[in-house]
C-alpha cells in the first residue's frame, strides 16, 4: 500500500504577539491509498486546521505536505487550483449543493469545470450505489438531509480524486443517516481505492474508520486502529 498524503512537522499559529493560538505543533502524519482515516478532537483542537492544510486551502507556518510524494506547498496558485480540481474532493457539513441544480447536475458540475464530459452511465451507477438514483431530477430543497449529503459524496467521488477530505460530514444528520453516510465513505475507500480523511467530534462515527487519529491542543495524541 503506497503513501498517498503525508505531512512532515507542520505547525500553524494564529493570533498576534499578545494572544497566540498554536493550532498545530509539528504534526507528522501519513495517509495510505485506499485507507479511511478519522481525525477526532474537541472544538479548537486543530483538526479543521489540519484538514484545510491537507486540502491546500491554508498553508502551515512550517513543515511539508506531500501528495503522492510531491511537495505541494511551494507550487503556484494555478497548480494548486488544478490539484484541488483533479486530485482532492471535499465534503462539507452543510452539503454545499447549488440550490438551483438537480442532484445529477450538482454531481457532474466538477467534471464540467474540469473541461470534461461526464460518463452518464458511470454517474448513474454511482448514484445507485449511494442510494440516490431516485433523486436524479430533484433539487436540494426536495431532498432529505441524508440524500443531500449522499449527493455531496457523489459529487466528491465524481472526479475520481486520489484524496477525499470530509469536514464533519454527519454534523447535520440524525444517527441513522449519519451511520449510513460514514459506511458509504468506508465503502468508497475500498471500492475506488481512495484515501478518505474525515474530521469528526463524534467517536461513534470515527469507529467506522480503518484508523483513528486523536488530536488535542494541536498535537496528535495517539493513533488507533478502528
Amino acid at each position: 500500500m503506497k503513501t498517498m498524503l503525508q505531512t512532515i512537522h507542520i505547525s500553524k499559529t494564529y493570533g498576534n504577539d499578545k494572544v497566540k493560538v498554536h493550532a498545530l505543533k509539528k504534526c507528522s502524519l501519513s495517509f495510505m491509498e485506499g485507507e479511511f482515516s478519522a481525525i477526532v478532537g474537541k472544538s479548537g483542537s486543530g483538526k479543521s486546521t489540519l484538514l484545510r492544510i491537507l486540502g491546500t486551502l491554508d498553508l502551515p507556518d512550517e513543515g511539508e505536505v506531500l501528495l503522492e510524494g510531491e511537495d505541494i506547498l511551494h507550487l503556484s496558485d494555478k497548480k494548486l487550483s488544478e490539484i484541488r480540481r483533479k486530485k482532492i474532493g471535499f465534503i462539507y457539513q452543510d452539503y454545499s449543493l447549488f440550490p438551483e441544480y438537480t442532484a445529477y447536475e450538482n454531481i457532474i458540475l466538477p467534471i464540467h469545470l474540469d473541461g470534461r464530459k461526464e460518463d452518464k452511465e458511470a454517474v448513474m451507477e454511482m448514484m445507485e450505489t449511494l442510494g440516490i438514483a431516485s433523486c436524479k431530477n430533484k433539487l436540494p430543497a426536495e431532498m432529505s438531509g441524508g440524500e443531500q449529503q449522499r449527493t455531496a459524496i457523489a459529487r466528491a467521488l465524481a472526479i475520481s480524486p486520489a484524496v477525499i477530505l470530509a469536514d464533519e460530514p454527519t454534523g447535520n444528520l440524525d444517527a441513522e443517516n449519519a451511520g449510513e453516510v460514514v459506511m458509504l465513505l468506508s465503502k468508497a475507500a475500498r471500492l475506488y481505492h481512495q484515501t478518505i480523511i474525515m474530521v469528526t467530534h463524534d467517536g461513534q462515527m470515527a469507529d467506522y474508520a480503518d484508523r483513528i487519529l486523536r488530536i488535542q491542543d494541536g498535537e496528535v495524541d495517539f493513533e488507533s486502529i478502528g
